[in-house]
């Protein structure tokens, strides 16, 4: 039987891999929850940060909730301005970027690959 699992962000090491990009911390929800649906992360971003997640190239739909702060949000040719609270959702085929000004944000990001189960570690 599975039980339910509690944890918080802070209890969430950030990621250390190969793929670390600068100003960003990335804590693996996924993993840590253990959920085998689709993909999950909690995004912080540093003061002056202009970087983010790119899934053009693999199809990935995604689904941002601004949990912290306000975050500038390139989509395409467009930028719009996310503040707490905010849910967004970003087709596969919208190129997107990440732009901070003086203050932190955090985000929760959730995404799959449509019609695609979601790939397991």
């Amino acid at each position: 039987m599975q039980r339910v699992t509690i944890t918080t962000i802070e209890a969430i090491a950030p990621y250390q891999g190969p793929s670390v990009v600068q100003g960003i911390r990335l804590r693996a929800v996924r993993q840590k929850l253990a959920v085998s649906a689709w993909g999950m992360n909690v995004l912080e971003f540093d003061p002056g940060c202009a970087s983010g997640p790119d899934h053009v190239k693999d199809g990935q739909e995604d689904v941002y909730i601004v949990l912290e702060g306000s975050i500038d949000r390139e989509y395409g040719d467009e930028q719009r301005t996310l503040s707490r609270g905010t849910l967004a959702l970003v087709p596969p085929h919208v190129r997107r970027r990440f732009i901070t000004g003086a203050a932190c944000a955090t985000l929760l990001a959730l995404g799959g690959t449509l019609g695609q189960a979601y790939p397991q570690d």
